[in-house]
């Protein structure tokens, strides 16, 4: 596989930005190797500026489930992009998508869009905040919310992909309020409770964590955390910037039947494009600025290219045939790593929910983060690059979600399965 043009680049980057890349686990560090650089996307595939074509399971780290380029979003965007890009005012196209998302998530009241998931998380806590006047938050080991300061505890794949504690630049002060709670164990949530009695504001949860890989919830873990936060007066956030319209066309609410108070959302709602948002209880919801005091704002915050793009991929899963036909081939895939992997004598475990998936290198089924640690980090490196070879694009750490969207068809995933023969003998 020659990947000429991709070495040249990253030499290049790396002189100007910090290690080469505008996000971290890009740069491969957790798999060895050297990053690709993209030339386009299109449909289920990415193509490197070497002309080497992958079927693409990492999807913009989620967003993209109509896969790429697919000709609605991209007329979507077009015609929105020749009436303007910004207008810094309110556009119908905002009452349109907000519209679309509660048809999904009926549980959402009023919503707030703003221009990432790190915004959605941080303005939803500040807003639970404000509601209980209370401090504290509950958060849970290996799950990650944003890179804002009080959220950098303990935070899931990408600190632990390059093996950083937390953040340096991070005061101690900005964190004190900030608790952790370890994931799926519903005792550690209630001493938490116990030893801050009135105190804590929120209990923010990834309602199928994404970010230690692929880890869902035990049975009665979230109805034990809606339970007990209804009982404390403490604000629930389900963090669905990764499993909404992911593990379900409601998301992981719907999935589960659980109502949260509060739901943040992630560049999904906008077709890929940088974009986020948080809804849900109207009574909470109208504390938010300029209908209340709790002050969050956005210059591009329902600009008309997200917007757009967003009405029409979530037109594009609309229709329950579409969920049916990517759970098949999420079963396909799963029976034929599966296979592969006992073919070749290779200890893993899969977990799926919807369209997020993980394949760990071990014995152990995953329930939290001290479960996923224990996973072979050294044989998935090994993998991700046998199955790179082999024109397969994986999320390059043991730690991440992988996805596939609406165009990975019965032959895509029959390649990805014969690519994995390959790979898993090799180990």
């Amino acid at each position: 596989m020659n990947i000429t043009k991709s070495i040249s680049l990253f030499q290049e980057a790396q002189k100007l930005i910090p290690g080469g890349v505008d996000s971290p686990v890009r740069a491969f560090c957790a798999v060895g190797g050297q990053p690709l650089f993209i030339e386009r996307g299109e449909g289920p595939y990415l193509f490197d500026v070497d002309g080497n074509r992958y079927i693409d399971y990492v999807l913009s780290w989620g967003p993209l489930i109509t896969g790429h380029a697919h000709p609605k979003v991209i007329e979507a965007i077009q015609q929105a992009a020749c009436k303007g890009t910004s207008y810094g005012a309110p556009s119908p196209l905002e009452i349109e998508l907000a519209k679309s998302i509660m048809d999904f998530m009926p549980n959402i009241e009023m919503i707030r869009f703003v221009n990432s998931g790190t915004e959605a998380t941080m303005s939803a806590l500040r807003l639970a905040r404000a509601y209980t006047k209370r401090d504290k938050i509950i958060k849970f080991e290996g799950c990650y919310h944003g890179h804002a300061d009080m959220l950098l505890v303990q935070a899931g794949s990408g600190v632990a992909t390059l093996g950083l504690p937390d953040s340096p630049g991070v005061p101690a002060d900005t964190v004190k309020d900030t608790l952790v709670a370890n994931y799926n164990d519903l005792d550690s949530v209630k001493a938490l409770f116990k030893k801050y009695p009135d105190q804590i504001a929120a209990v923010i949860v990834e309602p199928v964590a994404g970010n230690m890989g692929v880890v869902p919830p035990l049975p009665g873990f979230l109805e034990g955390l809606r339970a007990v936060t209804k009982r404390e007066g403490t604000v629930l956030i389900f963090d669905e910037v990764m499993t909404g319209f992911r593990v379900h066309k409601g998301g992981a609410q719907a999935l589960y039947n659980i109502q949260p108070d509060l739901t943040t959302l992630g560049k999904v709602i906008g077709g890929g494009l940088p974009v986020g948002a948080y809804g849900g209880k109207r009574e909470i919801m109208q504390m938010v600025a300029p209908a209340g005091p709790m002050y969050q704002a956005g210059t591009l915050a329902g600009n008309p290219l997200a917007m757009s793009a967003g009405i029409a991929a979530l037109d594009l899963i609309r229709d329950e045939k579409v969920w049916d036909e990517m759970e098949a081939r999420g079963r396909q895939l799963d029976a034929g790593i599966e296979s592969a992997a006992k073919k070749a004598g290779v200890a893993v475990t899969q977990t799926r929910v919807g369209t997020m998936r993980t394949i760990f290198f071990s014995e152990t089924m995953p329930r939290d983060w001290n479960t996923v640690k224990c996973a072979d980090k050294v044989r998935f490196g090994k993998f991700f690059q046998k199955m790179l070879e082999n024109g397969v694009y994986l999320a390059p750490s043991q730690f991440e979600a992988g996805f596939i969207s609406i165009l990975h068809d019965e032959a895509v995933i029959t390649a990805t399965v014969d690519a994995a023969e390959r790979a898993m003998k090799s180990l």
